[in-house]
């Protein structure tokens, strides 16, 4: 979620395929297709044909960008909210055009470098008055006026600028579009009817800036070539999440029009003399951190500018070469086709069947799938790390959020890249001795929770993802993340272990004598650290080692042990009067001596101090309130249902959550207990509540997301609204009501489909509870399927009704497996609680 902005020098990150290597990838993006309130479509039969649409009509990377922005969009504003991705649907002036970017993430902004920045001419012909630093440039842009579809993003500037663009997987192509008109009028105004500032000779000037959009540039450097306009640079830059430093390097290429001026600029300085500058943040004092490269040109032809940039994280040479092998021909609309056609291809491993659905609700679905794909991003063959024959992927970003929910569904739509993410995590683990939880732009990120890379791990193990995989050394990294206490834990691993492993929590008062890192958020670190270790507890039974997956499974339970079964749930009052509701038990964090310490059980919600635990908090829980980590036991819920005092109560204090104000969607960590009545018996309040929030906080529009998306939100609202949702780490996804009459997934075996169709599907979602559900044919009661469905096909039939099922999935035989930990009492449980 985004920090406020008191908090925001504190960056939030949750954080498959990229299908651009870099995100250089403007992500596409494109506005809702209107086609009237039905979607207008004709019924159509799953056969071999695929849907009689095209799925990119309703894909919106625009949606949520209101809300700390998602879209790859090489517009970068300044917007002061959150413009982390580049672009926000606000009206804040455009600062430039960037070709790298991190998807969706919160915090500070990531990536960014080497914009360009267009002026139609300068005033008075004169280069030296034409604005280049990041603060003086700034320009309105042109109100309603962007548009952006898969492969193609426009926008227009007050400046008379219209800009289009559009990537390869190393390179972007923009085409800078001008009025022809010897003089050209800059408005002052978003309304290009308003009034003129100033009138210009028509020169067009593009700059190029070693600036990225945290300016965090240490040193960099650039060179541009008058004879050829080529334009060369690189620099070194910091995460936005994270420890160290990471090298980026750019080549741009020009056509369209003559070259009459060529040189640099430093902050305000312009100069045609100097050609070429070096240590460029290291030696020169840069107030704005803007120091670049110009070109001015003679009024082109045709009144347009194409403008190819090629990017590189190992080289200048590899750099000019990525775009001349990629975009030799400058071919705009050939690479918006190859674009358009790459995403086509990537989205066909599902297909819905849009009957009588409103376009609004398609655009939700297929553009909360499209954004599951963005992030992490291939960087194989731009390493500049170390040499491995593995691949290599970046923008783990952050795995904290995005094990829960993208992970999983990459690995049913997209198993390949799903397997190669994991290497790539394991061949971390080789090369800096430890997995990560965060990382992005070659460097650590910071650790939010447990060491939830053992989650995505343990997932792709017992789902059977092998190709290429070591599961010898994936085994290794995950019980160092258990056993071994790095020196900095803020950014890998675990820290506190030596209490972990002797009295089976991280008590509020304990002195770590053997890592550093935040010594807060007990309460949601331990509990991560507990499922943590469970799945680690599947892996080593998989693997045959019997007395590592007793021991995992044994501390697989530590969760107990922050149960305070006399907590009440105290509601403080803004009159300063103070209330109790009925609700008793609640996680609270321990002393040393065992005794339990009080963290009101609604801190880090909406309803109370919602802003209060980000990274550097001082509190016991992690960006959510114990009323919610109280629900985290994914590996025991049978357990956690008792110690609330049962399935009624369990459901009550559930539904309480949801209906209260205490629950938010916009973290990652919210996603889970929409579905957790499953384990009660009642997952018809499942489907209710997921038809709550869908459309309700996702939906279709620039605020459609609740949170920053990190790839996350997306897969939330594509799981949700396929009808099925998983249990990170386990071989569980739970059921739920669809929002289409029929949804196909393309099956691991060769030729096969998962098919999932309803039967009494209602478009209005007033038939939202699943009565009776058939696979293959059988009758069916389990509220939950394994992951064998998606792998060998079939087809699951559900009987929808307006009103909760009185039988399916309610029955013992029918609730998703619990694995309680035998012979271990949680400390904060007497013999007696325990059977």
């Amino acid at each position: 979620m985004a920090a406020p902005l008191h908090l925001r020098s504190i960056p939030r990150i949750s954080r498959i395929l990229a299908f651009t290597l870099f995100c250089v990838c403007l992500l596409f993006l494109l506005p809702k297709f209107d086609l009237g309130p039905k979607g207008g479509f004709h019924p159509f039969s799953f056969g071999p044909s695929k849907p009689q649409y095209d799925v990119l009509r309703f894909v919106d990377p625009l949606i949520g960008t209101a809300n700390g922005g998602m879209a790859k969009a090489v517009a970068d504003t300044n917007s002061p909210a959150e413009n982390a991705a580049g672009f926000v649907s606000d009206y804040h002036p455009i600062t430039g055009f960037s070709h790298m970017h991190d998807s969706g993430t919160g915090g500070h902004p990531s990536m960014g470098n080497f914009p360009l920045f267009v002026h139609p001419g300068c005033p008075d012909d004169d280069f030296t008055k034409c604005a280049f630093t990041v603060m003086d440039r700034p320009t309105e842009r042109v109100a309603n006026s962007t548009f952006a579809s898969p492969g193609y993003f426009r926008i227009n500037l007050t400046n008379a600028v219209q800009a289009e663009m559009t990537t390869t997987a190393h390179a972007a192509l923009y085409r800078f579009t001008f009025p022809g008109a010897a003089t050209i009028p800059v408005f002052a105004t978003a309304d290009p009817a308003g009034p003129a500032l100033k009138q210009v000779p028509y020169s067009p000037l593009v700059l190029v800036d070693l600036v990225d959009l945290m300016n965090s540039r240490s040193t960099g450097g650039i060179q541009v070539f008058p004879d050829t306009g080529r334009v060369v640079g690189e620099g070194e830059y910091g995460p936005s999440f994270g420890s160290g430093r990471y090298r980026a390097f750019f080549c741009a290429d020009f056509r369209g029009a003559e070259i009459r001026r060529t040189g640099t600029f430093k902050g305000t300085e312009a100069t045609e003399d100097v050609k070429f500058l070096d240590g460029v943040g290291a030696g020169y004092y840069i107030p704005t951190g803007s120091a670049g490269a110009w070109i001015q040109f003679a009024p082109p032809p045709g009144d347009e500018i194409l403008a190819r940039v090629g990017v590189s994280f190992v080289s200048v040479d590899r750099a000019c070469e990525n775009a001349e092998g990629e975009i030799a021909d400058f071919g705009f609309e050939r690479v918006e086709s190859e674009a358009r056609r790459a995403w086509r291809d990537k989205l066909s491993a599902v297909e819905v069947d849009g009957t009588g659905v409103d376009a609004e609700l398609l655009t939700t679905f297929w553009s909360g799938l499209y954004r599951t794909l963005l992030s992490p991003q291939n960087y194989t063959g731009e390493n500049q790390l170390w040499n491995s024959t593995e691949p290599y992927f970046d923008s783990f970003y952050c795995i904290w959020d995005s094990f829960r929910a993208q992970h999983p569904l990459l690995t049913i739509i997209d198993p390949l890249a799903q397997t190669e993410m994991v290497r790539a995590l394991i061949d971390i683990y080789r090369h800096e001795g430890k997995l990560p939880d965060c990382r992005m732009s070659f460097c650590k990120g910071y650790t939010q929770g447990g060491s939830n890379a053992d989650v995505v791990i343990a997932d792709a193990f017992i789902k059977n993802l092998t190709k290429g995989i070591d599961w010898d050394t994936a085994y290794e990294a995950v019980v160092s993340d258990a056993e071994v206490e790095p020196h900095l834990w803020g950014v890998e691993g675990r820290g506190n272990l030596v209490s972990w492993h002797k009295v089976g929590y991280i008590p509020w008062d304990d002195k770590d004598k053997n890592g550093t890192g935040p010594t807060s958020r007990t309460i949601s670190r331990g509990v991560e650290y507990a499922y943590d270790d469970f799945c680690i507890s599947l892996m080593a039974a998989g693997l045959g080692h019997s007395a590592d997956a007793a021991k995992y499974r044994r501390r697989g339970g530590n969760w107990r042990n922050y149960w305070n079964p006399d907590q009440r749930d105290i509601l403080t009052h803004s009159s300063g009067d103070v209330t109790q509701t009925a609700f008793r038990g609640f996680m609270q964090p321990r002393l040393l001596n065992g005794s339990f310490r009080y963290q009101n059980t609604r801190s880090c919600s909406p309803v109370h101090d919602m802003h209060s635990c980000y990274y550097d908090t001082s509190l016991d829980t992690y960006e959510g309130s114990p009323w919610l980590y109280s629900f985290y036991a994914p590996q025991d819920m049978a357990t956690l249902i008792r110690l609330m005092g049962g399935r009624d109560a369990f459901v009550e204090r559930l539904r309480f959550f949801h209906t209260s104000g205490i629950s938010y969607m916009g973290n990652e960590q919210g996603f889970l207990p929409v579905f957790q009545f499953h384990y009660a018996g009642r997952p018809g309040l499942s489907s209710f509540f997921t038809h709550e929030y869908i459309p309700s906080l996702f939906n279709a529009s620039v605020n459609g997301i609740p949170g920053n998306d990190d790839c996350a939100m997306g897969a939330f609202s594509a799981f949700a609204m396929m009808g099925f949702f998983p249990v990170a780490g386990q071989d569980v996804y739970l059921l739920a009501a669809p929002f289409f009459p029929e949804v196909r997934i393309r099956a691991r075996e060769e030729g096969k489909w998962a098919v999932i169709r309803t039967h009494g599907f209602d478009a209005e979602g007033v038939r939202k509870y699943i009565q009776r559900a058939r696979l293959n044919g059988k009758e069916y009661t389990r509220n939950w399927i394994t992951h064998e469905f998606f792998v060998k096909g079939g087809v699951l039939e559900f009987w929808v009704g307006e009103e909760e099922g009185a039988s399916w999935g309610r029955g013992e035989g029918d609730l998703p497996p619990s694995h309680p930990t035998e012979g271990h009492g949680g400390v904060g449980e007497t013999e007696d609680d325990w059977e």
